[in-house]
């Protein structure tokens, strides 16, 4: 299995944070089977696009909440490195405050 889990849907709640706090958090290495996707399908054209990431972040963005690593933007990228043998990425990692019950 490439990911830990593949859903369809953000479950933690919204952090409104924008490309520049994006930009901010240094990236760092993370395993693919660690990660959880927040989308279940892909577009297979920028999946082979040699420039997918020319309008956006060159790094994967990663939610960590309540014990999980969600994989909010990058998908291709990270399916894209499976392909090429590699089970790691770089990605960018905000911790989300867990959830108060």
């Amino acid at each position: 299995m490439i990911f830990r889990a593949v859903r369809d849907g953000r479950p933690y709640p919204e952090h409104n944070l924008t490309l520049k706090q994006w930009a901010e958090i240094p990236p760092r290495p993370l395993r693919l089977d660690q990660l959880i996707t927040t989308k279940r399908e892909l577009a297979l054209d920028k999946l082979l696009a040699e420039d997918s990431t020319f309008y956006g972040d060159l790094f994967p963005h990663v939610v960590q909440w309540n014990g999980g690593l969600y994989l909010e933007d990058g998908l291709h990228r990270a399916l894209r490195a499976a392909l090429q043998q590699r089970n790691q990425i770089h990605a960018r990692v905000f911790v989300l405050a867990e959830a108060v019950e």
